[in-house]
């Protein structure tokens, strides 16, 4: 929502609302800008939380995107080159030029400096690992040595730094999985209706069909990552140069998966909210106060006058009549390593690892290496299938 147009694709506050309560940090982003980056967000919108204390008013900062919400709660981003606060980097991203490399060059360059966070980091997450050696290219400081000095600040613990607003608290609006869908699903159809088409065209038609004419279309970055570039161009590519019912093919193929990823998406928040909330190790964690919003018609009983009764008790300093959720311990090995050899694979994490060897692939692979072993012995053999599995249902990826 920082860029400016695009008001339907990204679900923006509507006028009305808007002027019922003063809104920060909408609309004020060129669209074409790339390296805007989530360091730029937090250095504008924390200047802004300090000038609503000043005028002894309650910032709300509303989500969406949690890692954002995060980076304001906690001392956890890494600032590098110098920069003004109220607009992005001028100068070329440098991590968008590393992402660029080969994954196993950027790997390999990173065990050079910072050999630590490297293997913390699958070879074949290109981003995360350019971050680390943008860090120190920028800094001449291991991104892991960075993060160490913060985790070791009063208050920090394996997450970042400390909490940077003592006393606040997290309202988690959560619905029944089936009625979040259907209201997903709802909002897209609405979107449509509200003009979701003409918008996209019209920004299709400026900015993104010379990029695509020259194939130099990225949607990696910038606006392009928002959710419904990716689901419409190639009904976007393709209007005017295919029959019309090949066209309204591909809109109804573009509509329900962004109904999908919508989904999607949405059940990624949640997780992010138990795993990182609810879960997070360390002291100085705000306290997580559900509120059901399956019924729609019990807004009032249900959001409205409980969320009233929490902040008004957060205010005069005394306990809300609700009680917080329950902080969940977390026994998870989020950074384990393990290589699969049966399927030639680098797995990190338990959770990963379980899912691997339950998955398709690696049950395929298993049954096939236990027929080679009972025909290698009844033959008097035992070697090696050869044989390669394409499959990826588990999500890992092959050892470089």
């Amino acid at each position: 929502q920082v860029y400016k147009g695009l008001d339907i694709i990204t679900n923006k506050v509507s006028p009305q609302e808007q002027r019922l309560c003063r809104h920060h940090m909408i609309s004020f982003v060129d669209p074409l800008v790339s390296n805007y980056t989530v360091v730029d967000f937090r250095d504008k919108a924390v200047p802004l939380i300090s000038y609503i204390f000043a005028r002894d008013k309650i910032p709300i900062v509303v989500g969406g995107t949690n890692y954002y919400i995060e980076s304001l709660l906690w001392k956890v981003l890494i600032n590098t080159k110098e920069k003004p606060s109220s607009a992005p980097r001028p100068d070329s991203d440098r991590k968008v030029e590393l992402e660029q490399l080969d994954s196993a060059e950027l790997h390999r360059r990173l065990s050079q400096v910072d050999p630590e966070m490297a293997a913390k980091l699958h070879p074949h997450d290109k981003r995360k690992v350019a971050r680390s050696l943008q860090v120190f290219e920028e800094t001449g400081i291991p991104h892991s040595e960075i993060l160490h000095q913060q985790q070791e600040e009063e208050g920090g613990g394996p997450l970042g730094g400390p909490l940077k607003y003592p006393h606040s608290c997290i309202l988690w609006l959560h619905a029944d999985q089936a009625a979040l869908d259907a209201r997903l699903e709802k909002r897209v159809d609405d979107m449509v209706a509200a003009g979701l088409l003409e918008e996209l065209r019209d920004f299709h038609r400026r900015y993104n069909q010379q990029k695509v004419a020259e194939n130099r279309q990225d949607y990696q970055h910038g606006i392009f990552q928002s959710i419904g570039f990716k689901e419409f161009h190639e009904f976007l590519v393709s209007e005017g140069n295919c029959s019309p019912e090949t066209s309204a093919l591909l809109l109804e193929k573009g509509i329900q998966a962004l109904k999908q990823v919508t989904k999607r998406y949405a059940r990624r928040q949640n997780k992010w909210v138990r795993n990182r909330f609810l879960k997070r190790p360390g002291p100085n964690v705000p306290p997580v106060y559900g509120l059901e919003v399956s019924d729609l018609q019990r807004w009032e009983e249900d959001v409205l006058k409980p969320a009233l009764e929490i902040v008004e008790s957060f205010i005069q300093g005394r306990e809300p009549p609700a009680e917080p959720l329950r902080m969940e311990q977390d026994e998870e090995n989020k950074r384990s390593h393990r290589v699969c050899e049966l399927c030639a694979r680098l797995i990190i994490g338990d959770r990963e690892w379980a899912a691997h060897t339950r998955s398709k692939s690696h049950l395929h692979h298993l049954k096939k290496r236990r027929k080679l072993e009972a025909s290698g012995r009844a033959g008097g053999t035992v070697g090696d299938s050869g044989d390669t599995e394409t499959s990826d249902e588990d999500g890992s990826l092959p050892v470089p």
